[in-house]
């Protein structure tokens, strides 16, 4: 599998240890998973699945379902572009043309050089002050696209 990235399955399998017990483990399994490793790695799915006696297609069907869940790390920074109604109300299309174009990547990629990821999210709560973004754990609302060109500038160092 050539370009694995590498983590500690040890970490993995404390996690199913600790909440395998509890009544629908398996989301619960999985946040904690990626909260730990940034992602979910494919190779972890045979042991989730043998730690809480279901198929792999079983873990491997929620992982794929919820668009939070990553497959594989994410850049440094993660930026989530809210598509909700009243954030498409006021342009958040067209910002996210322009941020994948800006970035070179589409929604749940990453850029070239592993900076950032983009996500696409179903409301962030700004409505009223829409098209609204998230970086990390910074929101921001009104977002045009030139702020949201100032914004990856600032992350990157760029004056």
């Amino acid at each position: 599998m050539g370009n694995q990235p590498t983590f500690d399955m040890g970490t993995v399998e404390s996690i199913i240890a600790q909440r395998k017990g509890m009544p629908g483990a398996l989301l619960p399994i999985l946040h904690d998973i990626q909260s730990a490793l940034g992602y979910i790695p494919p190779s972890a799915v045979p042991t989730i699945a043998d730690g809480l006696n279901v198929s792999r297609a079983d873990v491997h069907g929620v992982i794929t379902y919820y668009h939070f869940f990553r497959q594989h790390p994410a850049g440094q920074h993660i930026i989530q572009i809210c598509r909700a109604e009243a954030c498409q109300a006021r342009g958040c299309e067209s910002l996210a043309a322009h941020a994948k174009e800006l970035l070179g990547c589409d929604f749940h990629g990453t850029t070239d050089d592993g900076r950032f990821s983009l996500e696409t999210v179903y409301c962030l709560g700004q409505c009223a002050s829409g098209p609204a973004i998230q970086i990390d754990d910074d929101l921001y609302a009104r977002v045009s696209e030139e702020k949201f060109k100032r914004l990856i500038q600032a992350k990157r160092g760029v004056q």
